[in-house]
């Protein structure tokens, strides 16, 4: 089968031309080294820029980043000290700029407080990129801590809690895994369903 062309060359030639512009690449007598190295530059091709970055992969889930709130109170919303950044806890506020309150086990059932967990997730992330510039340069999410207002009967906080902890794999992948605590809260800030806090070790 033929090779496809890039602008009248071959693929396997545009590949080697790009890596090597002086044609220094057909000193390669070996055909075996040639289709070697030939398939190296394709694997490596592919893992380069067939990656999506963080908000694209955001975007192929529908989601989008909220725009960053300013502090309720006397404090900040992020402090970075040498390569970690320390979030204060935020709440789950949807890109519309509506609160999700209610207390889980009486007002709200475990799906939807999935969701605001979730939604508290986005809130993080929004608060990170605006902390570090870009979300790339996350290399872990390391610890986090999530406090869900609920009844004193209810059991469920770490399923709750797993609206986080999914959205932060599925945006950063195994860098996502992280240390966690999922407690009951008998009250939050305005009555807000979950608040969320993390450590994050960044670039």
């Amino acid at each position: 089968m033929r090779n496809k062309e890039v602008g009248g060359v071959d693929f396997n030639s545009y590949i080697l031309l790009t890596i090597f512009p002086d044609n220094s690449y057909k000193r390669i007598k070996n055909h075996n080294m040639y289709n070697y190295l030939i398939t190296i530059l394709l694997l490596f091709s592919s893992a380069l820029f067939g990656q999506k970055t963080a908000i694209e992969k955001l975007d192929s889930m529908g989601l989008k980043l909220p725009p960053t709130s300013t502090p309720m109170a006397n404090y900040v919303k992020f402090v970075r000290t040498g390569n970690l950044v320390y979030t204060s806890g935020h709440g789950p506020t949807t890109v519309e700029g509506k609160l999700i309150t209610g207390k889980l086990g009486a007002d709200l059932n475990i799906e939807q407080g999935y969701e605001a967990a979730k939604v508290t997730g986005l809130q993080l992330l929004a608060t990170l990129q605006q902390a570090i510039g870009d979300l790339g340069k996350v290399k872990r999410v390391v610890k986090v801590l999530g406090m869900v207002h609920c009844t004193d009967d209810f059991k469920d906080q770490p399923k709750v809690m797993n609206g986080f902890s999914d959205l932060m794999v599925a945006v950063f992948g195994e860098k996502g895994r992280h240390a966690r605590s999922a407690v009951g809260m008998n009250a939050l800030p305005n009555g807000m369903a979950v608040e969320i806090e993390m450590i994050v070790e960044v670039e």
